[in-house]
């Protein structure tokens, strides 16, 4: 039923790939170039940029940017820097201290900010 959608998406999508264009990319390209091909064009427009509008949409979404906000206002303000050493002086001495430092210091981060994945990626800008 749907064996040529199937066959242009596949087929974009390889070639995509095969000439080096990035993953996303070449997702989005060949899922565009398949919606534009199995539906006409005003409502693929339409429905592609609901589907946008729908994706980006999201709560949790516009949550990450103030975690990242929050980082660097801990990072400039010391906060990062002195989470860092009491995590040190914990459990810096074992073997693979880096390590259990930064699973510390996102721990406490985590439990600062309430956010474990907004503390992954804080806690990665300030432990280079």
């Amino acid at each position: 039923m749907y064996q040529m959608e199937i066959l242009v998406l596949v087929l974009t999508f390889v070639i995509l790939i095969g000439i080096g264009m990035p993953i996303a990319w070449s997702i989005g390209l060949s899922g565009l170039l398949t919606i534009l091909l199995s539906m006409p064009a005003l409502p693929a427009v339409t429905t592609v940029a609901q589907r946008m509008a729908t994706g980006l949409d999201s709560f949790a979404l516009l949550a990450i940017p103030f975690f990242i906000l929050a980082g660097q206002i801990m990072n400039r303000g010391g906060i990062a820097t002195r989470l860092i050493d009491f995590a040190k002086s914990i459990v810096g001495a074992l073997p693979g201290g880096l390590a259990h430092v930064n699973i510390i210091a996102a721990m406490l981060f985590g439990a600062i900010s309430g956010s474990a994945a907004a503390a992954a990626s804080a806690i990665g800008g300030f432990m280079t």
